[in-house]
């Protein structure tokens, strides 16, 4: 007679198999080509509810897109470099305005930025309660390392303690 405990334990070692919940949005899983896709609707209206998880959708969508320029893992203790960029999405996803909002004056990181902020364009549509005027407006900071590659706050790890 098999004990009680051996189904159970059975059943566990099954669901745990699928119990398995992705990062979304780690850096380590970028660089590995794990981001998974931005859930929208059939026309790529984006599923977010809120103004910061639409943030985050495009967040994963910059590092989808620029992947090698992501950093993968803890940010260094002391950034070289926070570039901080005010941008405008209309209603079709698309990128409107941007500009820097704050930075150092690394002119190399700034450029960085707004080159990963453009080429990531179109984005997910966002929902039509997100907008005001047609439009959603952000403001997402680049944390740059030493060698010119970056993490978005929205999904950053948190920093090297030294």
């Amino acid at each position: 007679m098999i004990p009680i405990r051996f189904p159970l334990l059975l059943a566990a070692v099954a669901l745990a198999g699928c119990s398995h919940v992705p990062i979304i949005g780690h850096p380590a899983s970028a660089a590995r080509g794990g981001i998974e896709r931005v859930e929208t609707t059939r026309d790529g209206t984006s599923t977010a509810a809120t103004i910061d998880s639409y943030k985050a959708d495009l967040a994963q969508r910059i590092y989808e897109v620029n992947s090698t320029q992501v950093y993968t893992t803890r940010p260094q203790a002391l950034l070289r470099s926070v570039v901080v960029l005010r941008y405008t999405v209309d209603s079709t996803g698309n990128l409107v305005r941007s500009e820097i909002a704050r930075s150092n004056h690394d002119r190399a990181t700034e450029a960085t930025a707004m080159a990963t902020l453009r080429k990531s364009a179109p984005f997910p549509k966002p929902a039509p309660h997100l907008l005001r005027n047609g439009r959603v407006e952000m403001v997402e900071s680049w944390l740059f390392n030493n060698d010119g590659r970056f993490q978005l706050r929205s999904l950053a790890l948190a920093q090297m303690d030294e």
